[in-house]
């Protein structure tokens, strides 16, 4: 072979390497936060219920203390899940694609067909309860990540339109859930001026 074919298979070489790592590289990224999302929720399998005391969290961008209360949390399969707070003055409360807020004693209704930015968010919860049984490699709109023994999910909905941009109460959901103890340890939830974030803590499988 002539030395200027060797040049040119060189920088072949050269170009498909970096290639192939930038290609292959997030694939094998995802499959391992997935193996660890599967590996962190098993527990779940069994649980039918489980429970644990929260915190909750409200900022509020234009108000300088940010709100802080007490409740507990509930999770029951195959998908139910309870946060509430202040005898149910303050309550989320997801059952299958069901999804009903209660603030400052005011109810309101929704559900995942209607308001999309739920859809993800419900599946996710309903792959925990099914200890990883049902598949979120589909999610488009999740993120899986790793922040040492914490598994962080991010799921950014994507309105189909302006319309249903505006309409949107949460920009974004984080989960977190713990490696080692398969607890969750915060679930925030982002708004246009400020957040919500719930922490958990003496979680009972």
């Amino acid at each position: 072979m002539k030395k200027t074919d060797n040049n040119k298979l060189t920088g072949w070489v050269k170009w498909i390497l970096p290639l192939c790592l930038f290609i292959f590289m997030p694939i094998s990224i995802l499959a391992q936060t997935t193996a660890d999302f599967q590996k962190a929720v098993a527990r779940y399998k069994n649980a039918k219920t489980v429970t644990a005391t929260v915190t909750k969290r409200a900022h509020k961008d234009a108000v300088a203390t940010d709100a802080v209360t007490k409740g507990t949390f509930q999770m029951k399969a195959p998908a139910v899940v309870t946060i509430t707070m202040e005898g149910g003055k303050d309550q989320l409360l997801m059952e299958g694609s069901q999804f009903t807020m209660v603030a400052n004693g005011k109810k309101h209704k929704t559900n995942s067909q209607k308001n999309i930015q739920f859809a993800s968010f419900q599946t996710v919860f309903e792959s925990i309860l099914s200890g990883g049984a049902k598949s979120i490699d589909h999610l488009t709109d999740l993120q899986l990540s790793k922040k040492g023994n914490l598994l962080v999910l991010t799921i950014t909905p994507k309105p189909d339109s302006k319309k249903a941009a505006r309409r949107m109460m949460f920009s974004s959901f984080v989960l977190t859930i713990d490696t080692k103890s398969s607890e969750l340890r915060s679930l925030r939830m982002n708004e246009r001026a400020g957040y919500t974030e719930y922490t958990f803590s003496n979680f009972k499988f």
